[in-house]
């Protein structure tokens, strides 16, 4: 009996870890051509503004900025990328002021939509992004708090 607990424990955890992986096959790096682009931020407050801009450099890497600016003064700029790495895809954000660049793994993947997460990070340890029409909505959070961003694509 125990031996089969035990096998119906270790079946489950694989079916869940395997639930939680995205590889990195050229459809679902496909799935994520959407994010091209210039996106400017909605949800800022007066005097501010911000944007994220992504681009494909390869089949299997996109190049971000995000920048935040107050008045006319960059207060914020981190470097993104989301790559193709040991058959995995990962978003990664190079952020002034953190010691190491943070590596989260898409847990996720639509055509319209992701999630990356990073339970061992301090804050944020899941991220996401969603596409409604010509928006795009993305979140960070963890450890019981959530920040919502609002973007919208920029005629090229």
């Amino acid at each position: 009996m125990k031996k089969l607990i035990f096998f119906l424990a270790f079946i489950a955890g694989y079916f869940i870890t395997a639930a939680q992986t995205v590889t990195a096959s050229p459809e679902n790096l496909k799935k994520l051509n959407w994010l091209t682009g210039t996106w400017n931020r909605l949800d800022m407050k007066p005097n501010r503004s911000g944007s994220e801009r992504w681009e494909k450099i390869s089949p299997t890497e996109w190049q971000g900025w995000g920048v935040s600016m107050k008045s006319k003064d960059t207060s914020f700029v981190e470097k993104l990328r989301i790559i193709a790495k040991d058959n995995l895809i990962f978003y990664v954000a190079d952020v002034k002021g953190n010691k190491d660049i943070v590596y989260f793994q898409f847990v996720s993947l639509s055509e319209d939509h992701f999630v990356c997460e990073n339970p061992a990070h301090d804050f944020p340890k899941r991220i996401e992004y969603k596409l409604r029409g010509n928006q795009l909505q993305a979140s960070i959070s963890g450890d019981g708090r959530t920040i919502p961003f609002l973007f919208e694509r920029m005629n090229p």
